[in-house]
């Protein structure tokens, strides 16, 4: 049983929420339950945020994480949920020149190490340091759930196309780094519960140039939605997994 079964008291909290995904996703948790129950307390980290949370600097990692830690103990409850929404596949990377914006490869004659050097930055060490740094705040008894939002670009098994290197690479990489987590977490509550998520293809910046005509495109709200849906489905036998947003299994 996840907590959003079983409505124990707890605080949630999105990383990565300034993006589309991640606001749609803060927006669905906070809102009330069934049978009129208060809306649950959930936070928001990222790059914009207050704390501010950045990748780059692992020093901003350990002072959100403080914050948490100070909210969860104002309000007597502990951390219960936890969704890692942030991604990168294009865009300006810091440092380059101004205006120039990345794309993903099509080719191994594209590859570029700057871009590889930011996937990883962005959708795996980043990650790899919100397990770190944030982990040890989930409860340590009772239901607890940590989803991390990968792509399944990044299944090895499921990659008949090629091209994509860096990102493709990189979200492998978090898969890894998820199911070595959950491993760990499993040791210090048996009820947790840790995923990799693969979401579809969403209307989002991140997704909007690579939306080819026959693809299932689908909003945020809808998304996070169906994403939530899944967390709530699941259970402790289940941690470790990779799943798509209606709840099947992904290969590695």
């Amino acid at each position: 049983m996840t907590p959003l079964q079983t409505h124990q008291p707890g605080v949630g909290l999105v990383i990565g929420a300034g993006g589309g995904l991640g606001a749609a996703l803060l927006n669905d948790l906070r809102q009330p339950g069934p049978q009129a129950q208060a809306a649950p307390t959930v936070l928001a980290l990222g790059r914009h945020t207050t704390p501010v949370l950045d990748y780059t600097d692992e020093a901003t990692l350990a002072a959100a994480a403080q914050w948490v830690a100070a909210e969860c103990a104002a309000l007597a409850q502990p951390l219960r949920m936890l969704v890692v929404a942030s991604g990168f596949l294009h865009g300006v990377i810091p440092g380059q020149a101004e205006g120039r914006s990345t794309q993903p490869e099509r080719s191994w004659l594209q590859l570029d190490p700057a871009y590889l050097a930011h996937c990883f930055a962005v959708n795996a060490i980043g990650p790899a340091l919100v397990v770190k740094h944030f982990f040890p705040l989930l409860a340590r008894s009772g239901p607890c759930v940590a989803g991390f939002i990968s792509a399944k670009v990044g299944s090895i098994g499921d990659n008949a196309l090629g091209g994509w290197y860096g990102y493709r690479a990189s979200k492998a990489a978090l898969n890894q780094i998820v199911r070595t987590a959950a491993i760990e977490l499993a040791r210090r509550n048996r009820q947790a519960v840790c995923v990799a998520l693969h979401p579809g293809t969403v209307d989002t910046p991140l997704s909007q140039p690579f939306a080819k005509a026959g693809l299932t495109v689908r909003s945020p709200a809808v998304a996070a939605g169906e994403l939530l849906a899944v967390l709530r489905g699941l259970t402790p036998a289940q941690s470790g997994g990779f799943f798509d947003y209606r709840g099947q299994v992904l290969p590695w």
